[in-house]
């Protein structure tokens, strides 16, 4: 019996969505093993429903594919049925196309999106029959590379990453593939393969050839590079041209229903604004733009090959997009013929709002999505973001007057200053919302208020203020409940405990790279899933290993202390 009749005979019928682990989607691609030089995994460490959502995916897939030297197959985190059947079975985590355990692969490629899903790589690691740890792993073994937004800092994974790749993936995956292949044609010995690797390039970060240093209070400095030719400071590579590296036509479709269902295109890369909580400004920097022409194009065709009936425009700020009039035109002119909708989620709310809400429409969904982040006009000059209340409940307005129905709205709580007035102000704006809506819809709109605890974030501005204490957060968490009781407005906010122990991994050193694992060993499995999260895992390693949680997460980090994650520079 085949590996793939194995797993469809013995598993899939006692599986959450069995839909999810056979492949087979329209738009993916299945190479021969034996018709390419080289073949990349693209792991994604979450769930598929999660992982088919993401933009990057469906680029770096296409981008790989394309070249006829190189094949791109994919692998999600199972859910823990899955998983423990395949421990069962004594089966290992494969790849979607063409069923190849994880270690048959040369190159095995994670994109670190959150914090909390670092455990998910420790998961795939050990079910795809791959040594956990860098040390363990020979020329035989695939090369582990990581990249994304949570490898600003690369410490807390350094253990279980060969190479982390800073900045844009388009020019560089492919790059380190290419020459990984001739290192594994001139090494048998991986160390000597890993630091030429390292030397190549000044975008990537090799842990094992950085020392890890402490000061007298056992504050993690800045690693430096034990070898030669290994970067002091490591530098983003950057894809000057966006419009070089087009999104897929045919994406591929999901067997399952998934977060996102929807044709997305990137439309610019990076933002005007200078926020200064946001690391993804500061990763995404300087500003590129795909053209109005471009992205019409792309919408079209895309549309045409799956037969969505949903276009999504990213980026960090659309509305800032320079021609977005010009852009929204002609993407009306050749999607209402096909009932396509456009969807925009990423909005600024500036003195352009109102007449941008002109421009959308509510086919299939009349819910506006915006960050104010704080209430009040003054936190937000404080915070770096300079929007007022003003422009801010004109654009409601003009979103009500053109057929919206429903906000959702983005909160920071816990923001240095913040006052009591700043989390009533939270509730203040949000009803002040719903009475415009109310007075030109005659009926309250929904109104969703989402409250994120703040992290002050690597390589931000406020990277070394500590953040607010537990106490604190669940006294304005309260507060909150508080006010908005027999109001009407739908308030979420984060999970305290998981604020936490994403402050504690982000700002943390490599000494942290024993708590993930031993929590994985005690049954952390998809953290950044409620249903699944054990924080007593969490708590029983981070005592064990005696990491010192107050000084990491909420201390202030003077001003002359280096940074674990300093040797990463993107300015």
């Amino acid at each position: 019996m085949t590996f793939r009749r194995k797993i469809e005979h013995l598993l899939l019928s006692e599986v959450t969505l069995p839909g999810q682990y056979i492949g087979g989607e329209l738009g993916s691609i299945v190479k021969p093993k034996d018709s390419v030089r080289g073949r990349f995994c693209f792991a994604f460490p979450d769930v598929y429903t999660i992982g088919m959502s993401n933009y990057g995916l469906q680029l770096l897939y296409s981008l790989i594919n394309r070249r006829n030297d190189w094949a791109c197959e994919r692998v999600f985190t199972p859910y823990p049925d899955m998983e423990q059947l395949l421990r069962k079975n004594g089966l290992p985590l494969y790849s979607l196309e063409t069923f190849s355990p994880l270690a048959e692969f040369d190159v095995l490629g994670f994109t670190l999106q959150y914090e909390m899903s670092f455990t998910n790589i420790l998961t795939m690691l050990d079910l795809g029959g791959v040594p956990l740890h860098g040390a363990e792993r020979t020329m035989s073994d695939p090369l582990v590379i990581a990249g994304g937004p949570s490898a600003v800092n690369p410490e807390p994974m350094s253990d279980f990453i060969d190479l982390f790749i800073i900045g844009d993936g388009e020019e560089a995956l492919p790059a380190v593939c290419d020459f990984w292949l001739e290192m594994k044609q001139t090494f048998s010995d991986r160390r000597s393969a890993l630091l030429e690797t390292a030397r190549q390039f000044p975008f990537a970060v090799v842990p094992q050839f950085y020392s890890v240093r402490y000061d007298s209070n056992g504050r993690a400095l800045k690693p430096v590079p034990t070898e030669s030719g290994v970067p002091e400071v490591v530098r983003p590579v950057i894809v000057k041209d966006i419009e070089s590296f087009e999104p897929p036509i045919l994406r591929i479709v999901p067997l399952v229903e998934c977060v996102q269902d929807r044709v997305a295109i990137e439309i610019m890369r990076g933002c005007p604004g200078r926020c200064k909580f946001c690391v993804s400004t500061v990763q995404k920097h300087p500003i590129r733009i795909r053209s109005p022409e471009s992205i019409a194009r792309i919408a079209l065709e895309s549309c045409l090959a799956t037969g969505s009936n949903e276009v999504s425009l990213l980026s960090l700020s659309t509305s800032d997009y320079p021609k977005f009039e010009e852009l929204m035109e002609r993407l009306r002119n050749v999607l209402t013929p096909l009932n396509v909708s456009i969807s925009v989620p990423s909005l600024r709310v500036n003195h352009q709002l109102s007449s941008v809400m002109q421009q959308l429409t509510t086919e299939r969904t009349s819910g506006l999505t915006l960050a104010p982040e704080a209430a009040h006009d003054e936190m937000r000059r404080r915070i770096g973001k300079p929007i007022t209340n003003e422009n801010l409940l004109a654009g409601c307005e003009s979103a009500f007057s053109n057929g919206f129905n429903r906000v959702k709205m983005y909160f920071l709580c816990g923001l240095p200053e913040e006052t009591n007035m700043d989390i009533d102000g939270i509730i203040d704006l949000s009803l002040e919302i719903g009475r415009i809506g109310k007075r030109i819809r005659g009926k309250t709109p929904i109104i969703t208020t989402n409250v994120s605890n703040f992290v002050p974030k690597p390589h931000t501005s406020w990277e070394r203020l500590g953040m607010q204490s537990q106490g604190y957060f669940l006294n304005a968490h309260t507060q909150l409940v508080n006010r908005v009781r027999r109001t009407g407005i739908s308030l979420k906010y984060h999970t305290l405990e998981t604020s936490l122990l994403e402050a504690l991994i982000c700002r943390s050193d490599r000494r942290l790279c024993r708590v993930i694992e031993k929590a994985w060993r005690l049954g952390a499995r998809l953290d950044a899933w409620t249903d699944y999260f054990r924080g007593d895992c969490w708590e029983q390693a981070i005592a064990e290993e005696k990491i010192n949680v107050n000084q990491i997460v909420h201390e202030t980090i003077p001003d002359n202390s280096e940074l674990p994650w300093e040797y990463v520079r993107y300015v």
